[in-house]
């Protein structure tokens, strides 16, 4: 386990300072360099003084947020209550391996289903991670698994071959449709709403024997990274249950690092695969776009743009789980990843980059993140002769722009109609003025995001345009970089898992995963320990060119046998 020290607020303070007088030195630089320009530098000029507003802008944010955290733990506490411990040594393996102890007559799928559930009834009254179950039916579906198995009518290889994961219990969240369970998408008005057939994703991971048995929290309309609506409430760390479990698959990050799930499935339009695995500790995968479909998924893309962005994975704790459940819920489509062919990590080409250069109102990388962005660097050149090479990919600064313009929709369904259902539109003044009397059914920040929304760039306008090129742009310049051999290291978040509702002043931080999926890349995040004092995950991100999704997982099974990977929660007394 890796621990690191975390800077104090003292040192905090004098780094707010210390970027204050930076600044100050460039305004009066700035106002110097004025003096004796002629007319046609007058743009030039507009331009400084536009960056000096906003890098004052940027120090008031980054004050106004530490003063916020401040207030945070104060209300909440250094530390919510613990976890309960594990105990029992099944929760700690793999699917991979519970299916092959399953199919071998090691134990049965009934002892692995009532273990697990067994597991939600502990923790699910302080997570609140599980919104639907469906433990009775489960159960009667993994008795005739252990029928099957006792017959012999198939050899333990022919059940891996055809069923890899036979018996396996799986969970998912409360957006990708199971059959008679709820699908609500955290929506007040498709509360009662239930799943009519499976999503594509489900039937696949059913039909390699997989028993879907959990449901999961997600934010309200999956459009926010942290998990909590008004028709289930909020999800809680199971690292620290006064922090986030990050969006929308948060609850699905939470039972899985909580050990309530043996592998579980997400969705990622915008990180809310990644962000969740970065803040539980485990590992999720976001596909090349295309490859897994995405029928069964609220809120469905309203356009193409938005469904090569939108991404259906798997999560689980453990990366020798990604590959066989992505080959399987890639159903037709798996053979375009070549995701058998092996990798040769020694000749892999590795890219490294920070943080985004420092993008206004985005939170800067966290000290531990910082560390263990060098250690990764530091294996990778010891174990492998690789010389990774620093990078500084300008464009990343502007990731919360172009995400937020090219999800634009051609046809002018914004998050308004979204929260309506689509059946009409909402009015957000409306219902925030009802939210102050504490009567609408929408989250303020659900409600705020409507707002935003009406605000931003319009589909169609120049703005619109400039964010698609400068998309297309940053596009070409991951492509030239990674060819077909290279992956690029990036944080995954700038931060660890914040406080609950931490994450409205802190709104554009989500753009580190965001922008990864307007660019058309697999993406997956790794978790590499527990790095802060407080006990709370730290990871990255491992991102390749579109289709080379087996050499993200390659590098995350090489950095989890090199860093440990998930680590168990914590009990503290």
């Amino acid at each position: 386990m890796i621990t690191v020290r975390r800077p104090s607020f003292e040192q905090y303070f004098k780094r707010i300072f210390r970027d204050t007088k930076q600044n100050l030195r460039k305004l009066i630089m700035a106002t110097k360099q004025q003096i004796g320009l002629n007319a046609n530098q007058k743009e030039t000029i507009n331009v400084q003084k536009s960056s000096i507003f906003l890098v004052a802008l940027n120090l008031f944010h980054r004050f106004f947020c530490l003063c916020v955290r401040f207030v945070l733990i104060k209300v909440h506490g250094e530390h919510g209550p613990s976890m309960p411990p594990i105990d029992d040594l099944l929760l700690l393996e793999s699917a991979t391996s519970i299916a092959e102890k399953i199919r071998t007559k090691k134990i049965t799928s009934t002892q692995v289903l009532n273990t697990f559930i067994k597991r939600i009834n502990k923790i699910n009254p302080l997570l609140n991670c599980v919104v639907d179950e469906r433990f009775d039916d489960a159960l009667q579906e993994a008795a005739k698994v252990d029928e099957l198995i006792a017959s012999d009518q198939y050899t333990a290889e022919q059940l891996r071959e055809q069923k890899p994961f036979l018996g396996v219990p799986i969970s998912t969240k409360d957006c990708i449709a199971v059959k008679d369970m709820l699908n609500t998408g955290g929506l007040w008005l498709r509360r009662d709403t239930r799943g009519t057939e499976d999503a594509d994703a489900i039937r696949l991971i059913r039909e390699a024997g997989a028993i879907p048995f959990a449901l999961t929290n997600v934010s309200e309309v999956c459009m926010w990274w942290e998990s909590s609506n008004p028709v289930h409430g909020r999800t809680r760390n199971p690292y620290d249950t006064n922090r986030i479990v990050g969006g929308s698959s948060g609850g699905e990050g939470c039972i899985l690092g909580a050990a309530g799930s043996p592998f579980g499935i997400g969705s990622d339009i915008g990180g809310s695969i990644r962000m969740p695995a970065f803040f539980n500790g485990v590992f999720g995968h976001k596909p090349s776009p295309f490859i897994v479909s995405n029928k069964g998924q609220f809120p469905f893309p309203t356009s193409k743009e938005q469904l090569s962005f939108l991404g259906i994975g798997p999560m689980s704790r453990f990366a020798c789980d990604l590959k066989p459940m992505l080959k399987i819920i890639a159903g037709n489509n798996a053979d375009q990843l070549n995701l058998d062919v092996p990798v040769n990590l020694s000749s892999l080409k590795y890219y490294y980059q920070e943080n985004d250069g420092g993008s206004y109102f985005v939170s800067p990388i966290d000290y531990d993140l910082r560390v263990i962005m060098d250690k990764v660097i530091r294996h990778l050149q010891i174990a492998f002769k690789a010389k990774p090479q620093r990078v500084k990919l300008s464009k990343l600064k502007d990731s919360t722009t172009i995400w937020l313009a090219n999800m634009k929709d051609e046809n002018e369904i914004g998050f308004d109609a979204q929260l309506a259902n689509l059946n009409g539109r909402i009015n957000p003044y409306l219902e925030m003025f009802k939210w102050l009397f504490g009567v609408s059914k929408h989250t303020f920040i659900a409600i705020m995001t409507a707002i935003t929304d009406r605000m931003g760039v319009k589909y169609g306008t120049p703005e619109y345009h400039l964010k698609v090129k400068e998309r297309d742009d940053l596009r070409h310049e991951f492509e030239e970089m990674l060819g077909t051999n290279g992956v690029l290291i990036y944080p995954t978040h700038p931060t660890v898992a914040p406080y609950h509702n931490e994450p409205i002043v802190k709104a554009f931080n989500f753009s580190y995963t965001g922008i990864i999926n307007v660019l058309g890349l697999p993406s997956t995040a790794v978790p590499l320990g527990l790095g802060t004092k407080e006990g709370l995950p730290i990871g990255l991100q491992i991102i390749a060119n579109r289709n080379q999704d087996r050499l993200c997982l390659a590098v995350a099974s090489e950095l989890e046998r090199a860093f440990g990977g998930w680590v168990a929660p914590k009990i503290i007394a």
